[in-house]
């Protein structure tokens, strides 16, 4: 029986699931989204979740109390990039100062192509991420912004197909009629394999 086991192991020694975690919770503070895998979406919430906690604390103590050094020191043992460290306590902390917890959002996109493994968006609360903002259309082409969490998840999911509305026409293949005196029979048996 599994007591006490809190964690899932992702298929991968210690080392490198924190690894992994370390290197994830690092882009996702730094783009404030992040698209992966679910399992590895539900282990990265609460590893996030913890730094933001930590400095929030840190920031809540006051700048003359050493607390907020503390609070990056700790940061900065799972998150080795300071400029990530530095907007995590400059911009994100005092965002969710107000808040109790829940700081991150996860979205199930869809399924990979290669392997259909299921996908999830994890972001940040307040930082809803738009794939067709940085776009460039023409005016008349422009199509209205989606709203909401559904219109967000379809966008992002066509992203990752790659493919849009107006592409399933394009994409249908038609019959094309075959010469021959047997081109409407169909056989119902299979053919046999092997020999002549």
């Amino acid at each position: 029986m599994r007591h006490r086991v809190a964690h899932r192991k992702l298929g991968r020694v210690t080392e490198h699931r924190i690894s992994m975690l370390r290197n994830q919770a690092t882009a996702l503070l730094k783009y404030e989204h992040l698209t992966t895998t679910v399992p590895k979406a539900k282990e990265l919430r609460p590893f996030v979740e913890r730094l933001i906690t930590v400095a929030k604390r840190g920031l809540a103590a006051g700048e003359a109390n050493a607390k907020v050094l503390n609070a990056r020191r700790l940061v900065m043992e799972d998150l080795q990039d300071r400029d990530v460290v530095s907007k995590l306590f400059d911009t994100i902390a005092p965002r969710f100062a107000a808040r109790p917890g829940g700081y991150t959002r996860l979205m199930r996109t869809g399924y990979r192509k290669g392997d259909s493994a299921e996908l999830a968006m994890v972001e940040l609360i307040g930082s809803e991420f738009d794939p067709n903002a940085n776009v460039d259309v023409p005016a008349d082409e422009a199509k209205p912004k989606a709203k909401g969490v559904g219109g967000r998840l379809r966008a992002a999911a066509e992203r990752l197909r790659g493919t849009k509305k107006g592409d399933d026409e394009s994409r249908k293949v038609t019959a094309k009629p075959t010469k021959g005196a047997g081109a409407g029979r169909r056989s119902t048996t299979p053919r046999k394999a092997g020999g002549s």
